[in-house]
């Protein structure tokens, strides 16, 4: 019993850790994206 209890808790916490992971990278990588536009555009209305 005490087993199967723990084994379904170890679970549940590697989900919900999962979960902020994909999280956190998904941000990032919009951040990220943010960051290149910023500088393409200012790059771009500098030239013009």
């Amino acid at each position: 019993m005490k087993k199967e209890k723990t084994n379904k808790e170890e679970i549940k916490k590697r989900k919900e850790f999962n979960k902020g992971r994909i999280f956190v990278k998904v941000t990032a990588g919009i951040i990220a994206f943010l960051m290149v536009a910023a500088t393409a555009m200012t790059l771009i209305f500098a030239l013009i």
